[in-house]
């Protein structure tokens, strides 16, 4: 669909063909919507986003999906907002201040009209009923509570990504008679699968989970070989098709883990209940089992619907003692099983897998939920042990529905991916540059070598994360690394796991808070029932892939928010304390800054930055004194005195020290 050639005519000479898109929009409350992937235009320099300033987005928010007349193309594509297709969201989380209904989100930063009268600091759900650019109306769907207080915000975040912090009143009446029934289920589903309650059954998981989607067993074959079961909470069967609780799992898409707490995918009554693999209690799963020699290859196979009943619940620190101590329960299973465990994962670096590590922070938290001290969780082995065999059971179902489906290729078997992209040049380029910025070389990218002639590696991004292991900015090169990798996300079309350096993988094992593993566990069930779903039978399969990974990044966000919050919480009493940090960001308005004890992050604004004029240097990623060429550059440790602490915008002001 070309384009004419600018010709510096005014808008109101001819119409101009609409161009649809996604409209994003900033905290300064531009618009910008990129260009679709099939509009051709004249020029343009590199299809820079087309821009829409605040006047002329017409009532358009972030995320809008819009059709926009563009207006001129020099000296960058502008345009306005001609129609409103479909808004991103209608609901948005307010609080009063100031006698008006100020929308949190910062990127809509208009009053809206409620009807009623509400007390100064109160937060509000409410419906968005029109936008014209100039007034918004809405209508009030709760009051979420007082601002400022622990459980009325981590609410309010959890409402402002979309998710509902109740179920509706049929999901709880089929979820109560589900608990009611559940020993009459057991009864008769046992005799129509396989009984595993005698093998020896685990399950290891935080000191503080509430659902426990997963269990393990184990034991010695006369062959000197070992059987290992994963087995899996069967949520599918208490969720099935047509039934008020498998709407609403569809409608969340996942469970949503805050600080310290988790608004669950499915009502309690199943997630903490029934289909929770409890200790001492028999319940429904769908077990993998698999035959593994002393180097953890896999002999052999079977996935069967079960019923288990689980010996002992550890948390990772309990198991980890008797490793430690080589004193406790089940002393022999676990060490056999870390055993296998660390086969796997060398076998998995071998082949390229990356382990990025982990850098995430836990709260301990008073009774009001005020955050008393910020802790930096830290992997232990029985973190790893538990992910290996997850893994081995998530590669494993993939591997064998693929070949089975590429066995009668005409039938056009549906299967659901957990797939990840390799990393797209430009953005490996410019992770190249930031390392070397920091003082690291980074494989094919390094200072000497020639890009042209080497491509990156997964292998190269291991080299880089081995070389900034135990240093300062390991966690500031880890972030910028993962940043730089595409995201992966569920699909019915496999391209592999770069990340994990797998052919085939899916999700399986954690159908209690993620629905996309009920669905594999459906599609998995049909191919062992001898009748497997065609693309036809679940045609809607991809559509339901796209909606996942949506909420995916909603929850991960939602998540990140609730952090932040309490982070900043933490720091509000100590406003004029030093602390010790990283720069973790450059940008010419200022320095980011990262305290090294508890990970809050803020600015340093660069007018605060001593007696000369800063520049900032992209390529140096720094600020560069005019005079006295002083320089901060990303990467570096400096002391910092924290000036202010803003929670309702969640955001740290720091000055150098």
């Amino acid at each position: 669909m070309p384009q004419r050639k600018h010709t510096g005519a005014r808008d109101s000479e001819a119409p101009k063909k609409l161009i649809s898109g996604i409209v994003e929009v900033t905290r300064k409350g531009t618009g910008y919507m990129a260009w679709p992937i099939d509009e051709k235009i004249a020029d343009t320099k590199e299809k820079e986003d087309i821009e829409i300033f605040p006047e002329k987005l017409n009532g358009a928010l972030n995320g809008d999906q819009v059709e926009v007349e563009l207006l001129s193309v020099h000296p960058r594509p502008r345009g306005r907002v001609k129609h409103i297709v479909a808004r991103a969201k209608t609901e948005f989380v307010c609080t009063v201040r100031g006698g008006k209904v100020l929308p949190d989100d910062a990127r809509f930063n208009e009053p809206i009209l409620v009807a009623g009268e509400f007390e100064e600091g109160t937060k509000l759900l409410v419906q968005l009923t029109s936008f014209d650019g100039k007034v918004a109306k809405g209508t009030l769907i709760e009051t979420i509570g007082k601002a400022g207080e622990h459980r009325v915000e981590m609410n309010a975040i959890v409402l402002e990504h979309g998710f509902s912090t109740r179920f509706p009143v049929e999901v709880a009446l089929e979820a109560q008679t589900i608990e009611r029934d559940h020993a009459a289920i057991i009864a008769a589903e046992l005799p129509k699968r396989a009984d595993y309650r005698g093998l020896t059954t685990m399950t290891i998981d935080p000191v503080d989970a509430k659902d426990f989607d997963d269990a393990l067993s184990l034991r010695e074959l006369p062959d000197g070989t070992y059987e290992v079961g994963v087995h899996i909470a069967d949520a599918t069967y208490f969720c099935a098709p047509g039934t008020a609780i498998d709407a609403e799992a569809v409608k969340r898409g996942t469970s949503v883990y805050l600080v310290d707490a988790t608004i669950p995918m499915l009502p309690h009554e199943l997630s903490g209940n029934v289909c929770s693999l409890r200790e001492g209690e028999d319940r429904l799963a769908f077990s993998a089992v698999f035959t593994l020699d002393k180097h953890a290859k896999v002999l052999s196979q079977t996935f069967k619907k079960s019923v288990i009943c689980s010996n002992k619940r550890f948390s990772y620190e309990e198991a980890q003692q008797v490793l430690d101590t080589q004193e406790g329960p089940y002393l022999k299973e676990l060490n056999t099983l870390r055993t296998l465990a660390t086969a796997m994962r060398a076998q998995r670096s071998s082949e390229g897998a990356i382990d990025f590590g982990d850098n995430e922070v836990r709260f301990e938290l008073d009774e009001s939920g005020k955050p008393l001290r910020v802790i930096r969780k830290k992997r232990i082995d029985t973190n790893w042990l538990i992910e290996e065999f997850m893994l081995l059971a998530n590669r494993e179902v993939a591997t064998y529905i693929s070949k089975l489906a590429a066995k009668v290729p005409e039938k056009n078997y549906v299967f659901l991916y957990r797939i990840h992209d390799d990393p797209k040049p430009d953005r490996i380029e410019e992770l190249a540059t930031f390392v070397r910025a920091v003082g690291y070389e980074f494989g094919a990218y390094s200072a000497k070598a020639s890009k042209a002639k080497h491509k990156y590696s997964a292998k190269d991004i291991q080299g880089l994360l081995k070389q900034i292991e135990g240093k300062p900015e390991a966690a500031l090169i880890r972030t910028a690394t993962l940043r730089s990798m595409a995201k992966a996300i569920y699909s019915t079309k496999n391209i592999g796991h770069f990340g994990l350096a797998f052919e085939f993988y899916t999700h399986f094992t954690s159908p209690i808070r993620r629905y996309p593993d009920m669905l594999v566990h459906r599609i998995l069930a049909s191919h062992l029932d001898g009748a497997p779903m065609t693309r036809a039978e679940y045609g809607h399969l991809e559509k339901m892939c796209i909606a996942a990974s949506e909420q995916e990044a909603k929850a991960v966000s939602a998540e990140r928010d609730s952090i932040k919050y309490k982070l900043v919480e933490y720091m509000v009493p100590k406003v004029g304390q030093e602390f010790d940090a990283i720069i973790s960001g450059v940008t010419d308005w200022g320095l980011y800054v990262e305290d090294k004890e508890s990970s809050a992050e803020g600015l340093v604004r660069v007018r605060t930055i001593g007696n000369d004029f800063y520049n900032y240097s992209p390529k140096e990623y720094a600020l560069v004194g005019q005079k006295t060429k002083k320089k901060y550059a990303l990467g570096d440790r400096v002391r910092v005195k924290l000036v202010a602490a803003d929670l309702a915008s969640r955001q740290l002001d720091f000055k150098l020290a």
